[in-house]
């Protein structure tokens, strides 16, 4: 078996743009004039999920613009990670819609997540601590596999040239984290700031057109946080990529943000600019009165 199947774990199941868009038109409706032209990355229209009888989000509606950088912050508990676990598929809202692109779905079908042009990091490590740090990068490309199980198995046919591809992105993106120093090293033995980089060069091999980042500079040292700040913005510049996180460090989430939305309760409270966030009684009150005690460490 060669290095790529080993990987990547066998062939891809191929999905077609058309038959996503078909999903979700089936599940929500088509909306009024809705396309992928009018600038919009991502929507959330009414979304309510609760477990049980606690209501994790109510009636939540959220524009995200291709190529801005959005914040989710609030309070432990307000519903951040829920959010984020809806727009990725881990749950399904009990009503209302997602749009991601031309696309609207009462459910985001978490298995075609990756063609739909989303990536994902999360609040705990997910690497594979016992392949090499290149190897965990490569399989952030496992859905673009379409070479045949045999022909992965003996290093025929495309899977060579599919191979060629994922290795040749994986160093370019590590080159663009400045990774490659650690390429051959196993993920599990890199310190914890070098292993949340490598998460995300995972995410971003897979060229997402937008990228859900689950609190990246959590446990970071203040140099750690300043270096991961650079490269999600150097991300957003330089592939224009949307991006969409969670984060608790004030001082991160007023530095990098071009949009800030912020929660408490499940509630959607307030949505602006930094500059318009920062002012707004409400989140002082709820949120940010407290968060600006600790904005040079974790926040709450």
């Amino acid at each position: 078996m060669n290095s790529m199947n080993r990987v990547l774990g066998g062939p891809a199941t191929t999905y077609f743009p058309a038959d996503i868009a078909a999903e979700g038109r089936e599940l929500c409706g088509l909306g009024k004039g809705l396309n992928a032209a009018d600038n919009i990355a991502l929507e959330l229209e009414g979304v309510g999920l609760s477990f049980g009888g606690v209501v994790a989000l109510e009636n939540i509606d959220l524009v995200v613009r291709q190529r801005e950088i959005t914040a989710i912050i609030g309070p432990n508990g307000a519903g951040k990670s829920s959010l984020i676990n809806i727009v990725s598929g881990v749950y399904k809202p009990d009503r209302g819609c997602v749009r991601i692109g031309a696309n609207r779905f009462a459910g985001v079908p978490s298995q075609k997540l990756a063609h739909l042009g989303i990536a994902r990091t999360f609040q705990n490590l997910a690497l594979f601590k016992g392949l090499s740090v290149i190897d965990n990068v490569v399989s952030g490309r496992a859905y673009k596999v379409r070479s045949t199980f045999l022909g992965q198995v003996f290093g025929i046919g495309r899977s060579r040239s599919e191979e060629a591809d994922a290795y040749g992105r994986a160093t370019s993106i590590l080159e663009f984290l400045n990774l490659t120093h650690v390429s051959q090293r196993l993920a599990g033995t890199l310190p914890y700031g070098l292993q949340k980089r490598v998460e995300l060069a995972r995410a971003l091999v897979a060229e997402p057109a937008i990228l859900l980042l689950d609190e990246p500079m959590a446990g970071m040292t203040t140099p750690e946080k300043a270096e991961m700040t650079e490269f999600v913005h150097a991300a957003n510049r330089e592939y224009g990529t949307t991006i969409v996180l969670i984060e608790h460090d004030i001082g991160v989430v007023m530095e990098l943000s071009d949009h800030i939305a912020v929660l408490d309760y499940g509630r959607k409270i307030a949505d602006g600019t930094p500059e318009e966030i920062r002012s707004d009684q409400r989140v002082i009150d709820a949120y940010l009165g407290i968060a600006a005690e600790n904005i040079d460490g974790e926040g709450i």
